[in-house]
């Protein structure tokens, strides 16, 4: 019996009609092996995941592949996006096993969960020659699958923990550009070679340094992955991935992870640049994630799929005859050289590029209108809409700034919006749910990640908006995280004290398509402690910061949300109490000032109210006035955008 048709997740609805008798995780599956005495098999993936479409159409919707599936394993689906810390384990054995990792993610487990074989993708041939040598070894040489996964288990448990170095120094960040600065591709943009991911965090911190190296890397990464066939040229966003070494083909799923990281440092690079380009992608960023990710409770959807009426990128690929269908002859050979459709995909289709201006902006905009409603008659590809609390976080954040920055309001309600969905329904007590779907909270509790990316959001959202409340929830999460994630070393478990008991519990300070839970927490801490005068949370922040060192010279790649925070914590951070009714066009004006600054890290306490920052800053002689101060000793207030430029630049 399929038991996934009660799922709140998306990915597990997938395949709730599969002949395949899955189990969702938890303790009904493992004792159901126990009495069966036969395997787990646990398979991870997620929605939007092209391969794991892949596998499910050859293997789990193939009635004889789930008939040796059902009589010899018990059965488990996981949404990796849901149970984060289930699939961190089990990666790090499948990876451990291997050499490798990815989704769709296939373990073997005995009824313990402990791992004994593991891989990624396999074909259904393959797949079915593996359940039956699996079973002929479950069945034949028991002790042997049992001691292996002893070992595996006991392997990964004795993994040393990342070193832990001292708080990073101006010298581990210019060890950290001069790392990059070895791997970055100079012709293309980006580090390393195909496939490449979006940076998002190691660009934050390069625009932070402010130095011509970190300048350059960033400048051509953002101008060139913007120009590319991974960004969107018809509706903006970006895609997850380009499988080759020039930004061309993407591989089409969109995550809102992705959407919101880049958003924030789109927005931070036309602070630093004024780049028309980086404007146009923050601003079509911004409205791709409210038309298209915003759900009607005002949250965030995790992701659209890659793949629609069964093809990778169908959605989004042009031919010249689809080209002429939609513009007419001669629209379409201009849109033809202008997008660069030249069979750049599959099958004589082509990705959009946008590699220049047009040089008739007015014919560009033209084009691209009728080439986008032609595109929305086409069938669209699916989305996930389960609401993910650390993304929603990352989300809040950048819109919120990024309404502030270029004076859009619309933009900042949508993040508060999304503030009010996860405070009503994600959080309570300072405890907080990871996922939601139509306004109702999913049973899984919140990891790391989601406890500091969602007070980063909510501390950024009081910073641009003033509302107390917000500070207020963040305050509560960091005490949660503070009293229920330490590892006792300076660093943060992955999962709270309370959580679930896995085979192992699961910690990894490295970044990867989102910040590390440790690093995002770094900067959670940073910030709070910094509006309040918190020495406990600052501590927190810096012992968490330890593990940049170790990476920086080497590793910085995935460091960069780390290496971020260090240069805000190098910076004090500047922390900026603005007086004065928000509503006051001299408060808004000097509120604006901050905001363009750019200072890292910096944060700002606006308003009345009793955030610490605000304590005994006062208007100056009736008007609204700007305090800048580093660790709580503020300089002379100033009453004009031009002081307190000045003071911000000094």
């Amino acid at each position: 019996m399929n038991r996934l048709a009660g799922a709140t997740s998306p990915y597990l609805l997938q395949h709730a009609d599969n002949p395949v008798d899955w189990f969702e995780w938890g303790d009904d599956a493992f004792a159901e092996a126990r009495r069966r005495d036969v395997p787990l098999l646990i398979s991870v993936g997620y929605s939007a995941c092209h391969w794991c479409h892949v596998m499910a159409h050859e293997s789990f919707e193939d009635t004889g592949t789930a008939a040796i599936m059902n009589a010899r394993f018990v059965n488990i689906k996981v949404d990796r996006e849901e149970r984060p810390d289930v699939d961190a384990v089990y990666m790090a054995a499948t990876q451990a096993m291997t050499g490798q990792g990815g989704w769709p993610m296939t373990v073997f487990a005995t009824p313990d969960g402990h791992p004994f074989y593991a891989g990624t993708y396999f074909p259904r041939q393959n797949f079915q020659r593996l359940l039956m040598g699996i079973h002929d070894a479950w069945t034949t040489d028991r002790d042997a699958v049992l001691d292996q996964g002893s070992k595996v288990v006991e392997a990964l448990n004795e993994r040393a923990a990342l070193p832990s170095g001292p708080l990073p120094t101006r010298e581990t960040v210019e060890a950290a550009v001069g790392s990059l600065q070895d791997t970055f591709d100079e012709e293309r943009g980006g580090f390393g070679t195909a496939p490449k991911f979006p940076p998002s965090m190691v660009l934050e911190f390069l625009l932070r340094v402010r130095t011509q190296q970190a300048r350059t890397m960033a400048d051509k990464t953002l101008e060139s992955m913007a120009r590319g066939g991974l960004y969107d040229q018809l509706a903006g966003g970006f895609a997850r991935y380009s499988v080759d070494d020039s930004w061309i083909v993407p591989h089409f799923e969109k995550m809102l992870y992705d959407n919101a990281l880049l958003l924030r440092v789109y927005a931070h690079w036309w602070r630093d640049t004024g780049s028309p380009l980086a404007k146009r992608v923050a601003l079509e960023t911004a409205a791709w994630m409210i038309a298209e990710l915003r759900t009607p409770e005002g949250g965030f959807a995790s992701a659209l799929d890659a793949d629609s009426e069964g093809e990778e990128g169908r959605f989004y690929v042009w031919t010249p005859d689809q080209l002429q269908e939609v513009l007419g002859q001669a629209d379409a050979a201009w849109a033809a050289e202008l997008f660069e459709v030249t069979g750049t995909f599959e099958h004589g289709t082509s990705v959009l590029q946008l590699l220049d201006d047009p040089d008739d902006h007015d014919r560009y905009e033209s084009v691209r209108a009728r080439l986008r409603t032609a595109r929305e008659l086409r069938v669209r590809p699916g989305r996930d809409d389960k609401v993910v609390a650390a993304w929603n976080g990352l989300a809040i954040a950048a819109l919120a700034e990024t309404g502030a920055l270029f004076d859009r309001p619309a933009l900042v309600e949508a993040a508060t919006k999304a503030a009010e969905l996860l405070d009503s329904v994600h959080i309570d007590g300072g405890r907080l749910l990871r996922t939601s779907r139509d306004g109702h909270a999913g049973a899984n509790a919140g990891v790391l990640e989601d406890y500091a990316d969602v007070a980063e959001g909510l501390l950024t959202l009081y910073g641009i908006t003033g509302d107390q409340h917000w500070y207020t929830q963040a305050e509560a999460l960091l005490d949660t995280l503070l009293d229920r994630f330490p590892d006792g070393e300076g660093g943060f478990y992955d999962t709270a004290d309370d959580g679930e008991r896995l085979f192992q519990r699961p910690q990894d300070p490295t970044d990867n398509a989102t910040p590390s839970g440790q690093f995002a927490a770094a900067g959670a801490l940073l910030s709070y402690a910094a509006l309040s005068g918190s020495a406990r949370h600052r501590e927190a922040a810096e012992g968490a910061l330890g593990p940049v060192s170790t990476l920086a010279d080497r590793y910085a790649r995935f460091a960069g949300w780390g290496l971020a925070v260090a240069t805000a914590a190098l910076a004090g951070p500047i922390e900026v109490a603005i007086t004065g009714s928000p509503s006051d066009d001299r408060t808004r004006a000097l509120h604006r000032a901050a905001l363009m600054s750019g200072a890292p890290g910096m944060v700002i306490a606006l308003g009345a109210g009793d955030v610490p920052l605000m304590a005994e800053r006062g208007l100056v002689n009736g008007e609204p006035a700007a305090y800048v101060c580093r660790n709580f000793t503020c300089r002379l207030p100033v009453t004009t955008p031009a002081d307190l430029r000045a003071e911000l630049a000094g």
